[in-house]
């Protein structure tokens, strides 16, 4: 195993952040039990800047496709190149490496850590990278201003509505400055209103050049979004033009 990414295939020239090629992802619980076929040879490229929603039924592959865009599992075959780099084969220490520096979450549940204040919680992945205390305050600040939060820095999530507690976990994806802001159900805990806002921001993030890759089970969510990708049973079942770019002709890559 090489000793960095660096050491691993890369072609930075590529004109795709994320590239799944050929990817199968089986589960067996033990030598006895049924092989599942979570993903069945999928690939999936996606430009840099695109707003790509993931689609399907339970147990279509769509959750298992995000871990593995999300450098949270490894496909069992095939490659995935992030960045040009393939990361598909690393060990643990350097997937969480990667992870930390080119990825950003924002989950539906915001999963905010109750006894820091919100700069603090905006400051964890760059703790976990070691960022000096001075320069992890001055980045979270910033990434707090850009969703509007930049007055509530030293509350804590409970002081909090839960749209500005979804604010908070974006700032605390976007810190790292990351390639791919990968989201799963980012509204499903919020009211119709509040979802609209954090779409609105999405949105926004968007327009500057962020690539999103957003898990849904809403139609109305993933025709925001310029690609709407489509699984079942593990397979690509459609990969279609979203509402946000079917006016511009748009065809996916």
């Amino acid at each position: 195993m090489p000793d960095s990414p660096q050491a691993y295939v890369t072609d930075p020239s590529s004109d795709f952040v994320a590239s799944v090629e050929d990817v199968e992802k089986i589960y067996q619980k033990h030598r006895e039990a049924p092989v599942v076929r979570a993903l069945d040879g999928v690939t999936v490229r996606i430009p840099r800047g695109q707003y790509v929603a993931i689609m399907g039924p339970s147990g279509s592959g769509k959750s298992t496709l995000m871990n593995l865009l999300g450098c949270l599992d490894r496909p069992t075959t095939g490659r995935y190149l992030l960045d040009g780099t393939d990361v598909a084969q690393m060990d643990d220490e350097d997937l969480s490496k990667v992870r930390g520096r080119k990825l950003g979450f924002v989950f539906q549940a915001f999963n905010l850590i109750p006894q820091l204040t919100v700069q603090q919680n905006v400051e964890v992945p760059l703790f976990y990278q070691s960022v000096p205390a001075s320069k992890r305050a001055a980045a979270a600040a910033e990434a707090l201003e850009r969703v509007q939060l930049g007055d509530r820095m030293a509350h804590r999530p409970s002081e909090l509505s839960g749209g500005q507690m979804q604010r908070v976990a974006i700032a605390r994806a976007l810190v790292t400055k990351p390639s791919i802001l990968l989201a799963d159900e980012p509204t499903g805990n919020l009211d119709t209103s509040t979802g609209n806002a954090i779409l609105a921001l999405f949105d926004e993030l968007h327009e500057e050049g962020l690539t999103i890759i957003m898990v849904t089970h809403d139609p109305t969510l993933a025709d925001r979004c310029e690609r709407i990708v489509r699984l079942r049973d593990g397979k690509i079942e459609r990969d279609e033009v979203g509402g946000k770019a079917a006016a511009q002709g748009y065809a996916p890559a």
